[in-house]
């Protein structure tokens, strides 16, 4: 029997292939958990809303200031669209994420801020901060930090209101200010990016490091909060990255069971940009294990401690040098032929979870049935544009599914600097 049979033989034995993937299952599992979701029942997808009515016109001619805060950087502008809907950033400042060379104050952290944006939050009324760290948006729009992550070390912000706070700080009160997170933020740059166009709806997609969806959702199906127009629509944002009703197989579980949170953020362990190496990695490990390989190459990729989704990318995409960690493991050609057919199956794999994903949301707008008026679906993050073949793995096995009876009209689309200009579109919707 040769290798590449046996690593044949593997990924079939274990089901890691995109045939043992049942997209209508996964479809309606996303899609119940969404309903649960949106009625305050026990989900895994959060559903929250953001109170963000983005059907709505955005105003034109009228300075915003536009906040972006995530990860290690802090980037704030002027930002205003003409009357045509052309975009124009001006002053914009890049400064580090305060709290990130040790610890500070919840009065540092909102006064370091401050003075990023003064100069310009003194000529603008209206602010939108897209703040990508878990907040719980309140129906003022203003959020609560419900904890930081990525190395900020700000304890006391945590259950503060960041709108609010910064405001005080500002000494500006009066002016309006609306928070977001990333993911919102691309499907409001996506919608000003499509300025004299004519849409039936959006989504914002984002696979990088992580996963997350948002869509539009008619007000009378959030029946978890009262209260609200029934007339009217707002943004949610699904925290599709949590999906955990996802079947996983054995070679799942026991990857996720070395992550840091064994159990949560299934889906997004599947795929996203920050989990794929380590799974494709751990994957390999069991292939060496089971004999998949030569003794040789086995030993050497049981020693391996580290492979980054870049390092696999790299590594199936056989540049000349810079094939990193796994090359040098490699004893045999037959061996490299079959790891890269493994990490090409998970990739095949991952497009069509993604496939589901995006399947589930644009089934649940209930909108997209005419060719005259498609869903515009903005997406960002290096994983979707950059893993190997990803793109159209994904774009065929949508379209697959997508089709028949079942056919809805959608086009894709990506815009720079999606977190500045949603944020300013956030500020500017009337």
């Amino acid at each position: 029997m040769t290798a590449i049979s046996l690593s044949e033989r593997f990924l079939s034995e274990h089901k890691m292939r995109a045939i043992d993937i049942d997209i209508q299952n996964i479809i309606d599992l996303f899609t119940l958990d969404m309903l649960n979701g949106l009625a305050g029942k026990e989900s895994t997808l959060r559903m929250i809303p953001t109170y963000i009515e983005a059907d709505n016109q955005f105003l034109t001619g009228v300075p915003v200031l536009a906040v972006d805060a995530g990860g290690t950087n802090f980037r704030s502008a002027l930002v205003e669209f003409n009357s045509q809907g052309k975009l124009e950033i001006t002053k914009l400042i890049n400064s580090k994420m305060p709290g990130l060379e040790g610890e500070i104050t919840k009065d540092e952290f909102f006064k370091i801020i401050a003075g990023y944006v003064k100069s310009n939050a003194e000529l603008a009324d209206r602010i939108g901060f897209c703040f990508s760290y878990p907040t719980e948006i309140l129906p003022d729009k203003d959020g609560r930090l419900l904890q930081f992550c990525k190395e900020v070390q700000a304890p006391e912000v945590v259950g503060t209101l960041i709108g609010k706070n910064l405001l005080e700080s500002l000494g500006m009160e009066e002016k309006q200010i609306v928070l977001l997170n990333d993911t919102v933020a691309t499907l409001l740059a996506g919608k000003s990016a499509s300025f004299g166009r004519v849409y039936d709806s959006y989504i914002g997609f984002i696979l990088g490091t992580g996963t997350n969806t948002c869509y539009i959702e008619s007000n009378r199906n959030i029946s978890k909060v009262k209260n609200l127009d029934p007339a009217k629509s707002q943004i949610i944002n699904i925290e599709s990255g949590n999906f955990r009703k996802v079947p996983q197989t054995d070679l799942d579980i026991l990857f996720d069971n070395t992550t840091v949170n064994p159990g949560d953020y299934k889906f997004e362990k599947m795929f996203a940009g920050g989990y794929f190496g380590g799974l494709c990695l751990s994957t390999l490990k069991s292939a060496a294990k089971e004999g998949v390989f030569t003794s040789g190459t086995s030993s050497k990729i049981l020693e391996l401690d580290d492979l980054s989704s870049e390092d696999l990318n790299n590594f199936v995409l056989k540049p000349v040098s810079g094939r990193g960690p796994l090359i040098s493991c490699i004893m045999d050609k037959a061996d490299e032929l079959s790891c890269i057919e493994i990490i090409e199956c998970l990739i095949d794999r991952a497009a069509k979870l993604v496939a589901a994903n995006m399947a589930a949301v644009i089934l649940k707008t209930g909108k997209g049935q005419s060719a005259e008026r498609p869903i515009l679906i903005t997406i960002e993050g290096t994983t979707f544009y950059k893993l190997y073949k990803l793109r159209s793995f994904f774009e065929k096995y949508l379209g697959e599914y997508l089709s028949g009876n079942g056919q809805r009209y959608y086009e894709f689309t990506e815009v720079k600097q999606s977190s500045l200009v949603g944020a300013a579109l956030a500020a500017l919707i009337n």
